[in-house]
């Protein structure tokens, strides 16, 4: 980079801890943070055993709270009322984003006056925490959200068929562990996913109007990285691809949180409250239409910054950078991964994202304004 660096703040997770092994050695640091922990989980609370087995030797009483799909205003708010019984002093989350979101939710809303409507975005007020959280430990089985190193929650309102944040600088998790070794063996069908989300979570911040010194030095790292990876654990199992996508999943947390996304997430929000579909397939669907569309806008540069990207994809796919999205998006298709018709989301639900991604906060640091019509035109590419 030449000329002048332009101003910049970086904020996130008081300590992170990346390794094999790393979650079992994280243990004391995390019953240092109080003697009675709400254990986050998701819905097959066994995979949490050897963490309850752990915690509890370090002397811990553990409150388990498991989570049976992504995080809503109802379950939020039994999560809250739980911690509050059982005295809770700190949150631990073991899972997917889902779990990491709840437990983050519910740290920040255990201490707080008001309720958790008051403070969501979008829908609520958007107000701040009137308390500090409590402190919360984000520990990632899946590689793809990066919430871990985050501060923000998503959260669905059913009522209005929409996914929101609840959003303040104090959500940072007090630590994030990640260990590559606790997504080991994940299913296939979930890998891809979540590999395409967090491969998204690299390229959106790399492109998009907040990209900053510290951010740009992470995606460049972590874009190839992802796309060599994410083949590699199509094939089969490979401890070395697992770091990989580990990496690149945690790089995307900590770019996006301080640089910002663009038009795949600002539709993948509203798509993901209209429907049922998971996110990360939402923008595995999305992601090559949603670069195309863009280069077709595009600046120098941010041209530029998706030559990038197609040279990458090339290189990870062995095709010609010049048809690195339509491939990506063959490659994506021939591995499993669903458009959107497979993933139940019709014409009403796009036409409704559309209107509705005008408000997202993704949307806001896209590189190139986008209208309806041609957000309608990424969706039904997708389809």
């Amino acid at each position: 980079m030449s000329g002048e660096l332009p101003a910049f703040a970086f904020a996130t997770a008081g300590a992170i801890r990346f390794g094999r092994g790393e979650a079992l050695r994280a243990v004391p640091d995390m019953a240092a943070l109080g003697s009675r922990i709400l254990l986050v989980t998701g819905a097959t609370v066994q995979r949490a055993a050897w963490l309850v087995s752990a915690l509890q030797s370090a002397g811990c009483v553990v409150t388990l709270c498991p989570t049976a799909s992504e995080p809503d205003v109802d379950m939020i708010a039994a999560g809250v009322e739980l911690a509050r019984a059982k005295g809770a002093e700190a949150v631990v989350a073991l899972g997917g984003g889902a779990a990491i979101d709840a437990g983050k939710a519910i740290a920040a809303l255990v201490p707080a006056s008001r309720s958790l409507i008051d403070h969501l975005e979008v829908v609520g007020q958007g107000l701040p925490l009137d308390h500090a959280p409590l402190p919360f430990v984000a520990i990632p089985t899946t590689a793809g959200t990066g919430a871990e190193v985050t501060r923000n929650a998503v959260i669905a309102v059913p009522e209005v068929q929409r996914k929101v944040s609840l959003r303040d600088a104090r959500m940072l998790p007090r630590m994030a562990v990640v260990d590559p070794s606790l997504s080991d063996g994940c299913p296939r069908h979930v890998t891809l996913a979540s590999g395409l989300d967090a491969i998204t979570q690299v390229i959106e911040p790399y492109i998009c109007t907040r990209a900053n010194p510290m951010t740009d030095a992470l995606c460049r790292a972590a874009i190839p990285a992802g796309l060599e990876a994410l083949p590699r654990l199509m094939v089969g199992e490979d401890a070395a691809a697992r770091d990989a996508m580990a990496w690149t999943s945690l790089c995307g947390g900590l770019a996006l949180a301080n640089a910002g996304l663009g038009v795949v997430h600002g539709l993948a929000g509203p798509l993901g409250g209209l429907s049922d579909a998971a996110h990360g397939a939402i923008c595995g669907a999305l992601l090559p239409h949603g670069l195309a569309a863009n280069a077709a806008y595009a600046d120098a540069g941010t041209a530029a910054r998706l030559e990038d990207i197609r040279r990458w994809i090339g290189q990870a796919l062995g095709c010609r950078s010049d048809a690195a999205f339509v491939s990506l998006a063959e490659w994506s298709r021939d591995q499993g991964a669903p458009g959107l018709d497979a993933l139940g989301i019709d014409a009403e639900m796009r036409a409704a994202a559309a209107k509705a991604a005008a408000s997202s906060s993704s949307m806001k640091a896209n590189p190139v304004s986008l209208n309806e019509e041609e957000l309608m035109r990424i969706m039904d590419a997708a389809r």
